[in-house]
């Protein structure tokens, strides 16, 4: 059985998806951006700063099933520039310390034009 997962504490979805699904023990998020979750907003320019903000809705989706980044077996991400990756890299590596399996690919062009989007599998309990 696959559950929906939504809560306040991450930006709404902006298409026909989910923020995240759980199915037979595992938490799927969808592709997270930049969206300041109060005000549905893109609000950040740099990759430091749309890192971070991805960084804390996954947390903020994490959290609303009682896990943590330790709990989060592969991420993909995708960079609007490759020439960020080492600034991206400082942010990401600051939130995933147990060093989950991960893609990272540059991509032509992203949701709202942002720099950045990740998306994760948790592995719950």
């Amino acid at each position: 059985m696959v559950k929906k997962v939504f809560t306040e504490n991450a930006p709404n979805a902006i298409g026909p998806y989910s923020q995240a699904v759980v199915c037979d023990g595992y938490l799927f998020t969808s592709g997270q951006i930049a969206i300041n979750p109060s005000s549905g907003l893109v609000e950040t320019e740099t990759i430091i700063e749309q890192t971070t903000v991805v960084c804390e809705n996954l947390k903020a989706i994490l959290n609303s099933q009682n896990l943590d980044f330790n709990s989060v077996i592969k991420t993909t991400c995708f960079l609007k520039d490759m020439n960020d990756f080492a600034k991206f890299n400082d942010v990401y590596g600051k939130y995933f310390t147990s060093k989950p399996a991960r893609s990272c690919v540059e991509v032509a062009r992203l949701p709202k034009d942002v720099l950045v989007e990740i998306e994760i599998i948790a592995k719950l309990g």
